[in-house]
């Protein structure tokens, strides 16, 4: 094999990238990136909704959150490039009591680990904020103003715009078709593009993160699951400024985008495939779920040529799984994110390139996120999902 690299990367969406950029921040510069398409961000990078909160329930997500907000914060002046990063927060709105003994958990925890832009409202704040909103049946609710949104695409290309130039590779239309072992592990990559010797190989091949492990010998257990956006045409009805808001009676969410509306809902009869394709009769059930609480959605336009749907990469217990996995020396994982990984994703980087580089990582417990905990039924079971 000519090419070598001291780490192969497979998948150059927005995780990928961010491995690749904090391995070579930190000295690893020999990183060679995999992506099978003909452009970067093609898979589930370009669909997201580019939401970014550390409204989490676990410990291990928020403080995720705590490193990759910030990093956010500062994305720009470090990558010099737009990472279009707006704090213009995530807004929780509770209408039973459950709902408010769940925020309340979360905000302590929050509140505990350093979150300190977390803020109880109620239903005048929720006015002030989107007086477009009905909330007669509102009792409360959470509000943090460092949530935000960013542009998935924009930062995936920031991190390997600033990885590229200290010498991290791209191998764009790369189909991994083999992973080659020895008696002490990872001994190299077969592509469409050619064979690569390496010792480390990282899957970052989002919901197609199973049939990647299994060239190593590895049972992944995450599953696509599709989920479609719908955006509206301009609508100056509601505040281009306005925050995430999130219906906890239903489910339904949306955001600014553009000059309109961004609206999603989780539709709890999808079943799990890797269905790419838009669903028309969607646009019904998220503008029903929608015009409950805010009931001028029923004046918006909606184009259905401008929706689209992108795959989730789903755990059993909705966290990622990251780190070495077991038995197959010199692969690492970073799959799993189900819904998280643009948010997630500097966090990522740097715990993968710390336990690639170092063995371990101080940023979170790493042993809560490995493959392992499924076995020995220690999931994490993250409830914010949205």
């Amino acid at each position: 094999m000519n090419q070598t690299a001291d780490v192969v990367i497979v998948g150059g969406g927005i995780v990928g990238c961010s491995i690749a950029w904090h391995l070579v921040e930190s000295g690893c510069r020999n990183v060679l990136v995999l992506e099978r398409e003909s452009h970067q961000g093609k898979g589930s990078t370009g669909k997201s909704m580019g939401g970014v909160r550390a409204q989490f329930s676990t410990e291990v997500n928020i403080r995720m959150s705590l490193y990759s907000i910030p990093f956010y914060s500062r994305f720009d002046e470090v990558m010099e490039h737009p990472g279009g990063y707006r704090p213009q927060g995530y807004m929780f709105l509770a209408t039973q009591p459950k709902h408010i003994d769940y925020l309340r958990a979360n905000f302590e925890r929050q509140q505990k680990l350093g979150l300190t832009t977390v803020k109880w409202i109620d239903r005048h704040d929720a006015a002030n904020a989107v007086p477009q909103l009905y909330l007669d049946d509102v009792i409360g609710g959470t509000f943090c103003s460092t949530d935000g949104f960013v542009d998935p695409y924009s930062v995936m290309t920031g991190f390997w715009l600033s990885a590229s130039r200290r010498g991290a590779q791209l191998w764009r239309e790369a189909e991994l078709t083999g992973i080659l072992r020895d008696s002490a592990g990872i001994a190299g990559v077969q592509t469409t593009r050619g064979d690569v010797a390496t010792r480390v190989v990282v899957n970052a091949a989002g919901p197609w993160a199973a049939q990647v492990a299994k060239l190593a010998g590895i049972d992944l257990p995450v599953e696509p699951l599709r989920r479609m956006l719908v955006p509206t045409e301009p609508f100056p009805k509601v505040s281009q400024h306005g925050p995430m808001v999130v219906d906890m009676s239903s489910g339904f969410h949306f955001r600014p985008e553009g000059l309109g509306l961004l609206l999603a809902w989780n539709d709890p009869e999808e079943k799990p495939g890797f269905k790419t394709y838009f669903e028309h009769s969607f646009i019904e059930k998220v503008l029903t779920h929608g015009a409950r609480r805010l009931p001028c959605l029923e004046e918006a336009e909606v184009n259905p040529k401008r929706a689209w749907a992108g795959l989730y990469e789903m755990t059993p217990d909705h966290h990622p799984i990251l780190g070495p996995a077991p038995g197959v020396s010199g692969f690492f994982l970073a799959n799993g994110f189900s819904g998280h990984g643009v948010m997630h994703s500097p966090a990522t980087g740097k715990i993968l390139a710390d336990l690639i580089l170092k063995g371990s990582c101080d940023l979170v417990d790493t042993k809560l996120l490995n493959l392992e905990r499924f076995a020995e039924g220690r999931e994490i079971h993250e409830t914010a999902v949205l």
